[in-house]
């Protein structure tokens, strides 16, 4: 599992922090005694742990004598009532960080947790879970790295990566077959990926030089049709109202990969707390 980056880690944490601190600081703290203690970061219900880096920085910006231990990995999968880390230093330090290490872990967590959950309904299947550009503003590497610690895979990460030609795109040239063309003559080394949401708009497309066609909420019989019509030219992917109910069956057509919206933009955060050891 490829690390996230340690600059973009700090960079993100300090952000928060201000957020969290501007313009007078932790005022609450400062009435407590500042004295060295113990505190332990527990799971709250079972889940697969993601952000122990961000949790970890953010101590560490408040207060660098603070030490964190780490009782896990990212991408491992914990129980309910799980320790996860410990921490050691002054009480102003681990106040001053708790609400914003918690908040990294939740997020990340959660996306983790959905997604594996995702993975785990297509399991045995030769079919990938894939997220999408549906991403909280300015987190949204923070939510990719999730998704892959939860054993999914990243679409594009912005609108620089590849040449996604969507409906809206169609809706606005009219013509589907030249704007694809058009696409392939500009394509400088771009993967291009074409959406369609109907067996008749495919058949218009069949035959021209791009990578990856994505069936858009079609329904299980014609995905089907759609899958068998292009699995030999293009790769294919599936999105559009997909959930934890229905994605196995999705994934039965055939179909090599699944986009869901849902594991970034409105995953529920797993919860964690932070206690102190008397």
């Amino acid at each position: 599992m490829q690390k996230i980056n340690q600059k973009y880690i700090k960079t993100i944490v300090q952000q928060s922090l201000r957020e969290d601190l501007r313009p007078s600081g932790d005022i609450t703290t400062r009435i407590v005694k500042n004295k060295k203690v113990i505190a332990k970061i527990i799971a709250g219900q079972n889940c697969i742990v993601g952000g122990l880096s961000f949790a970890k920085e953010a101590f560490k910006i408040s207060d660098k004598k603070i030490t964190f231990k780490a009782k896990t990995k990212d991408g491992r999968k914990v129980n309910r009532g799980k320790v996860i880390a410990v921490l050691k230093g002054k009480a102003s330090g681990i106040l001053k960080s708790e609400r914003v290490a918690l908040n990294f872990l939740g997020l990340i967590s959660g996306v983790a947790t959905i997604t594996n959950q995702f993975v785990k309904k297509v399991k045995g299947k030769s079919c990938k879970i894939c997220c999408t550009r549906k991403t909280l503003p300015n987190l949204r590497l923070m939510q990719k790295y999730g998704v892959r610690l939860g054993g999914g895979i990243n679409h594009r990460f912005n609108l620089s990566d590849e040449i996604l030609i969507k409906d809206n795109h169609i809706s606005v040239n009219k013509n589907i077959h030249d704007l694809i063309k058009r696409a392939i003559k500009n394509r400088r080394g771009k993967k291009i990926t074409v959406e369609v949401d109907n067996l008749s708009q495919l058949k218009k497309i069949m035959g021209l030089k791009f990578n990856r066609v994505l069936f858009d909420n079609m329904n299980p019989k014609n995905l089907r049709k759609a899958v068998k019509m292009s699995k030999r030219f293009y790769e294919t992917e599936a999105s559009g109202g997909v959930t934890l109910g229905n994605v196995r069956r999705i994934a039965r057509t055939g179909v090599r990969r699944i986009s869901i919206g849902q594991i970034t933009h409105s995953v529920p955060a797993v919860d964690f707390k932070l206690d102190f050891i008397s």
